[in-house]
């Protein structure tokens, strides 16, 4: 079945690498409208996935990243129309020089190709991912988790009906209507038909991925973030910071998983950000000097600092400066999202320079690390590796590079 799949998807990139931009954005628009059409059937197909992880035992912030309703659906039709409203990269001239020999040489984006992507749980990646693939003029397989296996087929079946009568050929969207692992490990091997492979969820995903796979990886990475308090940050704005950061959508990769907070206001700090985030549910798990401000916080582990909970729970550590807050995060983290919350500019653009993280913020929440937020249109994940993108990809991401030269005549001595 995966070979099929690959072939179908190889011959498809052929055609979408010769499309035009109008081409592409009217499939996109298609797209849009056929899911907000098909509203009821995705829901229903998406109520019987809730319903099994929920019987299964699946924390509520996973449920939460699994469960759909009318305004997600219609959050995912407005972000397909986003993408459509992008500039396509496709065929821009990047740079252009002249040779002393005449040789004019360009350096010319085109698309990757075909594009195999394994995700766990959220089924608004099945079509933000199509969406960015057809923009940027790839063929797209989709192989998703078991939880979302009847959302992700549905929607996939949506996308493809929407293809019909477009330019866009149907096979530049497919998605594996198995969960068997036996097809995730074979369309790793797929390095004849696939020219990258993206994996999104969770650390044993990725790492399998990343271990397994003869493809090229982008590694979309976990996201063990951090909020870091200076002693002269505004108090009264951090917490809500904090709060945002762990709170609003917990179960999410850019979800802050750490707070460390400095030593010069810890005593007058920790007693309120702790209330405060207990008030939301929140466990909060601490180092010693922690405990000795608020004694009935959780004692933290040393794998506490390296675990991405994506649950209400949250590690605080107090650290004497910002020196060992950057330490700290460059040890534990994830390369994800870090903040730092402090008036002193100097401090925060060391901050900056020093933590080595895809995403890095001076008073702000580290939840706005994401394709949509940053402008980008959807996402197709948020990379923390350095080859071939990091952060948030979108439309540009999934391109190369070609050099188109152009000659009279000339030839080598």
């Amino acid at each position: 079945m995966i070979t099929e799949m690959c072939k179908k998807a190889k011959a498809a990139s052929v055609e979408m690498a010769h499309l035009t931009a109008e081409a592409k954005n009217t499939a996109l628009c298609r797209i849009a409208n056929a899911l907000e059409a098909n509203t009821e059937k995705i829901l229903t197909a998406n109520l019987a996935d809730v319903d099994a992880a929920m019987h299964s035992g699946l924390k509520a912030s996973m449920i939460d990243r699994l469960a759909l309703d009318q305004r997600k659906i219609q959050g995912m039709a407005k972000g397909l129309r986003e993408v459509s409203a992008l500039p396509d990269p496709i065929g821009t001239i990047l740079n252009t020089w002249t040779r002393p020999n005449g040789l004019i040489i360009s350096q010319v984006r085109v698309p990757l190709g075909v594009i195999g992507i394994i995700y766990e749980s959220r089924p608004d990646v099945t079509s933000d991912s199509a969406g960015i693939c057809i923009k940027s003029g790839n063929a797209v397989i989709l192989r998703g988790g078991s939880d979302a296996l009847n959302s992700n087929v549905t929607i996939g079946e949506v996308l493809r009906d929407a293809l019909l009568g477009t330019q866009v050929p149907v096979d530049a969207v497919q998605v594996v209507e198995s969960a068997d692992r036996k097809f995730a490990e074979e369309l790793m091997r797929m390095r004849e038909y696939v020219d990258v492979l993206i994996p999104r969820g969770g650390a044993d995903l990725i790492k399998t991925v990343v271990e397994t796979s003869r493809i090229p990886v982008i590694e979309t990475g976990t996201g063990n973030c951090h909020v870091y308090v200076e002693e002269d940050a505004d108090l009264e704005k951090a917490t809500p910071i904090v709060i945002n950061a762990k709170c609003q959508r917990p179960g999410t990769c850019n979800a802050a998983e750490k707070l460390l907070v400095h030593s010069r206001v810890a005593e007058r700090y920790l007693p309120m950000v702790v209330a405060a985030l207990r008030e939301k549910g929140v466990e909060v798990r601490g180092d010693e000097e922690t405990r000795r401000i608020v004694p009935d916080v959780k004692a933290a582990t040393e794998q506490d600092w390296y675990t991405e909970y994506s649950d209400l729970i949250m590690g605080v550590k107090v650290v004497k400066d910002l020196n060992e807050a950057i330490a700290h995060i460059n040890k534990y983290g994830t390369h994800h999202s870090d903040s730092i919350l402090t008036a002193d500019f100097d401090k925060a653009m060391r901050f900056i320079r020093e933590v080595d993280s895809a995403a890095v913020y001076w008073n702000a929440s580290t939840r706005f690390t994401d394709g949509n937020q940053f402008g980008l249109g959807a996402e197709i994940g948020i990379s923390t590796q350095k080859l071939h993108a990091r952060g948030p990809m979108s439309v540009q991401h999934l391109t190369t590079t070609k050099y188109v030269i152009l000659g009279n005549g000339q030839i080598r001595k």
